[in-house]
């Protein structure tokens, strides 16, 4: 009689033992509901990341503080080109860059010409202060310690620079580092075009 009762099911335990329609369409409904939240939350993500900021676009505004106190917003410097370098203490191509782009900025003095150089450092002016008075840099720093600009401007890497002409337009991205004072690099000569125009 025991092996009967095992063998035998009851009209409850018969439904438990296989998928209703009812099972089925609850959970087809609850995988569209799922889909549904994912393809939202794919598309709101993409609608609050900006997009890449390409050669000929103008270049996004921003605003930073500055090292030396103050604050510094892309827009105050229509008018001028701007050479707008992201970069940090710790990274060695930045340390032989900076020496090259005071060069510059000091060849372009009283020119309508700028250089924005945005230290990525976490610690700000600590870090960024003796390396500044190391290497004799006297045009604006800003200390972007949210790396603001490596997201605004999506940059691969550091250093990352972006000239920008005199009406807020990016005309050139340049990845990686350069020697600013080489008046024959193409980048140079582009920013002393864009100056005198």
């Amino acid at each position: 009689m025991d092996t009967q009762q095992e063998t035998e099911l009851t009209p409850a335990a018969a439904e438990d033992e296989g998928w209703t329609f009812r099972d089925i369409a609850s959970a087809f409904g609850a995988f569209v509901v799922i889909v549904a939240i994912a393809v939202g939350a794919f598309f709101y993500y993409e609608s609050t990341v900006p997009a890449t900021v390409r050669e000929g676009s103008p270049a996004p505004d921003f605003s930073l503080p500055l090292l030396k106190g103050g604050t510094a917003r892309l827009s105050d410097y229509r008018g001028k080109v701007v050479l707008i370098n992201v970069w940090a203490t710790w990274c060695d191509p930045c340390k032989q860059e900076m020496p090259s782009m005071e060069k510059l900025y000091q060849s372009l003095k009283g020119q309508p010409f700028e250089i924005l150089a945005s230290s990525v450092d976490a610690r700000g002016a600590t870090d960024v202060t003796p390396f500044a008075y190391k290497y004799g840099l006297t045009f604006p720093i800003l200390l972007d310690t949210g790396k603001k600009l490596p997201d605004l401007f999506q940059t691969t890497g550091y250093p990352e620079s972006f000239i920008i002409d005199k009406n807020g337009t990016m005309v050139k991205r340049v990845i990686g580092p350069l020697n600013w004072s080489n008046s024959q690099l193409p980048e140079v000569q582009l920013i002393q075009q864009l100056v005198k125009s």
